[in-house]
């Protein structure tokens, strides 16, 4: 079994979900009391999210590099960044070690692909939702990606930063995501990508017929699969 090295903290309450469905994809597969090996840095996301807001991606990026190279280090075969927003600087992430970073919208792009889906809604951060980081990277595999309107992106937004990163679900927040969800629906989409890692703290399956896919499970499900494999994490 490959060791698993995870960037969290972007936030903990997503990261504690992580930890868990990877640990569960093991015992699964494996049986018995195995669990999976693993190796966290969970950063400070007070920090990480002020120099968002600021938009200085570039020291963001030296923070998580430095991560990287920590679980490199501790022995880690392959990286995990637990969060969608921060792919916006995978590619220096990647730069800073020798080991390879499992793309949370590759793994999500594969399983749309499976499905047969070629338009899809995205639900995230602003950043996720609007900047070409996350989008042009399915929109490159042939996946067309709606978001919602404005004023629908910003209660996405603001629902993610003040309420779930502290660990706060709301009736009238799900309530509101749902209304969203369904209006990309209205537009064509054939199912909504919960692109924000928290958002499955709000949101999931059994409550719209619209088909959801939560980015953290997918992510954490190719995890264990990789890990699991005797091919090289690549």
């Amino acid at each position: 079994m490959k060791t698993i090295g995870l960037i969290g903290g972007m936030s903990w309450e997503s990261s504690q979900t992580y930890y868990r469905l990877i640990n569960q994809g093991v015992r699964d597969a494996l049986g018995g009391l195995h669990s999976a090996r693993l190796v966290m840095y969970s950063v400070d996301f007070a920090e990480i999210e002020t120099l968002q807001h600021q938009g200085d991606w570039e020291a963001t990026a030296t923070i998580l590099a430095k991560a990287a190279r920590a679980l490199e280090a501790a022995g880690a075969d392959f990286m995990v960044l637990c969060t969608n927003t921060m792919h916006k600087v995978a590619e220096q992430i990647e730069q800073a070690v020798s080991i390879p970073l499992l793309h949370i919208a590759d793994a999500t792009a594969s399983v749309l692909k499976s499905a047969g889906v070629t338009s899809v809604g995205l639900l995230g951060t602003r950043f996720t939702m609007e900047q070409a980081f996350y989008r042009d990277r399915l929109e490159q595999q042939g996946i067309r990606v709606l978001i919602p309107e404005e004023s629908q992106r910003e209660r996405v937004h603001r629902v993610i930063y003040d309420e779930l990163c502290l660990g706060q679900i709301r009736d009238d927040s799900r309530k509101a995501y749902l209304d969203i969800v369904a209006s990309l629906a209205e537009r064509g989409a054939q199912g909504v990508i919960l692109g924000c890692t928290e958002i499955g703290l709000l949101i999931q399956a059994a409550d719209t017929e619209v088909a959801l896919y939560d980015t953290t499970r997918i992510h954490a499900e190719q995890a264990v699969r990789v890990a699991l494999t005797d091919k090289p994490a690549d």
